[in-house]
């Protein structure tokens, strides 16, 4: 798969953290790109947009764990 065209970001909610966090890439079509900001070589994770959604969807209806 050709990624060179994505265009990363990390969630505005990121802070300073020492980088434990993942980044997004969903300018490309028919797919969204995720992997680790610490590990940017080690390997990217792919799903169809529907699927992100439905996944973001449901993370934001959830209870946060303390």
């Amino acid at each position: 798969m050709d990624v060179t065209g994505a265009q990363w970001r990390k969630s505005s909610k990121s802070g300073n953290n020492g980088g434990d966090c993942v980044e997004v890439a969903d300018n490309l079509s028919g797919v969204v790109l995720v992997r680790d900001t610490k590990d940017r070589d080690g390997g990217t994770l792919a799903f169809q947009p529907a699927a992100w959604r439905g996944f973001i969807e449901s993370a934001k209806a959830s209870t946060p764990i303390a």
